[in-house]
């Protein structure tokens, strides 16, 4: 319905190589200047009350990119935990890591881990999930084989499993239902992002090119997904009746 609720954005931050590309540099400056843009849209975030920020900054497939490339990226990040932390504890700003930690150096685990421990706030209102080394699929594959081995064990049965305990067991599981999803650069897919999550989010795509993507455009989104009517199920009419304005989760679209 319009005027619903944004609680939780999550971004395909793409585009930085081709902005690199556009200006004669290499690669890493578009990222590094992308890293700029993520203060930016947190700010803007928190100035629109959305509770949760999750950005897809490092895929699954993303390996397979040259070495070169990767280690760059790997020291980037590492570079921005350390920096930003304290920052973002400033802010208000909790900080969440997802994915698969297992590829990663001793030496980025333990950054990741300082900067979630010096943002780990009970007072923090807004959340900065950062997805590295995920995969949607691998989300769900994760989260599938964590549950078969609790019922191995007997800590729960297979009827326990359904729709909600089983995305309540996924890697954003304690956060709000994600509303937005927004993909920049210009690509039309969400190229294994948060599958799980994704199922009923509105979707804004953009060619704009994640380095350019600043608190206006994120603004712009907001705006568009506020002016979309979210039915969840029901109809339109259903929707534009006053007994039907509190949404849900829904299970269908």
């Amino acid at each position: 319905m319009t005027g619903s609720c944004l609680r939780h954005i999550a971004i395909i931050m793409d585009g930085n190589n081709r902005w690199a590309k556009q200006r004669n540099l290499a690669g890493i400056s578009g990222h590094k200047e992308g890293v700029e843009r993520i203060r930016d849209v947190m700010s803007a975030c928190q100035s629109l009350g959305v509770e949760v920020l999750t950005l897809f900054a490092f895929s699954s497939e993303n390996w397979k990119r040259p070495a070169r490339e990767v280690e760059a990226l790997m020291s980037l990040f590492q570079l921005y935990l350390k920096k930003e932390a304290r920052a973002l504890k400033k802010k208000g700003v909790r900080l969440k890591v997802v994915g698969n930690r297992n590829n990663f150096s001793a030496s980025l685990n333990r950054a990741i881990d300082s900067a979630e421990s010096l943002t780990a706030d009970a007072g923090a209102k807004t959340t900065l999930v950062i997805a590295a080394d995920y995969g949607g699929q691998w989300d769900i594959a994760d989260t599938a084989a964590r549950l078969a081995g609790k019922v191995a064990s007997g800590e729960m049965s297979v009827a326990d499993i359904d729709e909600d305990s089983f995305g309540y067991a996924t890697s954003l599981g304690d956060l709000p239902p994600l509303d937005l999803l927004i993909r920049t650069g210009g690509e039309h897919r969400i190229s294994n992002f948060i599958l799980w999550q994704a199922a009923y989010a509105e979707l804004y795509f953009t060619p704009v090119l994640w380095p350019d993507f600043n608190a206006d455009a994120l603004t712009g989104a907001a705006n568009d997904f506020f002016s979309r009517q979210r039915r969840f199920g029901k109809t339109a009419e259903q929707c534009e009746s006053p007994s039907s304005l509190t949404t849900g989760s829904g299970s269908h679209a």
